[in-house]
């Protein structure tokens, strides 16, 4: 079911460092050239920090782990491709479509192609209303079952961050902050509210890692690594943005998986565009400390 590229196959073969990569990003993230400069950037970037990317995607019935530029051209530009988590996954596969992997698909096709760490942009949540629609993403459940270090700039800001966050407690799941004290909010570096863990610098992590495995804890680790100070947007600015993205979504009956890619896009509407801009700079951010962690865990193999 799974086929290497070149690359991640050299790769492996020689024991250097791969950094797990998302597709939805390409598919459902950004529109065409952008979607496809964006992940060439963020693969040169885990390529300039010493590891190799590997980018996860579905293509005609096959969890395709790296893609060639080719086929990076070829889903950049894919029309109905979809959106994939753990409830169809395999369903894909056995339809022989074409899917884009979210942080759930991701961690899963990572860790059985042997891949331990994963950059993404921020994971899914806890959705706003989510005591009357029962709105949780799977990525938080996938975190506490499947092993693999993921990088993220915390939950995306759309979310209901605290319960988010109580989920995440709840499951057993270490959220680890990235150098200060307090978890990131996606485009903001402050939420205001106190991480339960704290770590800097990416050896610790990659023991973290490592130890669980040791100890036989199933799951992965959450590392919730604020976007850079030149790039954010203050949670003051965003807060009214938000709500009234939100309000959009609620009244125009977006619902389910259509949430999150509606909110988005109105959020880079109503920021003229700074948000997409937040977005591609925290995630080549995560790309540098991903690559910097699975360089950590090559040698803690050795």
């Amino acid at each position: 079911m799974i086929t290497l590229s070149p690359e991640v196959q050299n790769a492996m073969d020689a024991n250097q460092p791969v950094v797990a990569l998302e597709s939805t990003i390409i598919t459902h993230g950004m529109p065409y050239p952008q979607n496809l400069e964006t992940a060439r950037l963020v693969e040169q970037e885990v390529r300039d920090h010493g590891a190799v990317p590997a980018t996860i995607a579905i293509l005609d019935g096959q969890i395709q782990v790296g893609l060639t530029d080719a086929q990076l051209e070829q889903l950049a530009q894919a029309k109905g491709v979809a959106k994939l988590s753990r409830a169809d996954l395999a369903a894909c596969l056995a339809t022989g479509g074409t899917g884009a992997t979210t942080v759930a698909a991701t961690m899963i096709c990572a860790q059985r192609a042997g891949v331990a760490v994963f950059a993404t942009g921020g994971i899914g949540g806890v959705h706003q209303g989510a005591e009357e629609s029962f709105d949780i993403s799977a990525d938080l459940q996938e975190l506490a079952q499947t092993a693999v270090t993921v990088v993220a700039a915390g939950a995306k800001a759309i979310l209901d961050l605290p319960k988010t966050w109580e989920v995440l407690e709840t499951l057993g799941v270490p959220v680890i902050a990235y150098g200060q004290d307090q978890l990131p909010a996606f485009w903001s570096r402050a939420s205001g509210i106190k991480a339960p863990l704290r770590m800097d610098d990416a050896a610790t992590i990659a023991r973290g890692h490592h130890l669980r495995g040791a100890l036989g804890l199933p799951g992965g680790q959450l590392i919730a690594n604020p976007i850079p100070v030149d790039a954010e947007i203050p949670a003051a600015t965003l807060a009214p943005i938000i709500a009234q993205a939100t309000a959009d979504a609620a009244k125009h009956g977006i619902s389910g998986k259509g949430v999150t890619p509606y909110l988005l896009q109105r959020i880079f509407e109503l920021t003229e565009g700074r948000s997409l801009d937040a977005n591609i700079a925290l995630v080549l951010n995560n790309a540098r400390l991903a690559a910097g962690i699975a360089a950590e865990l090559r040698k803690l193999a050795q």
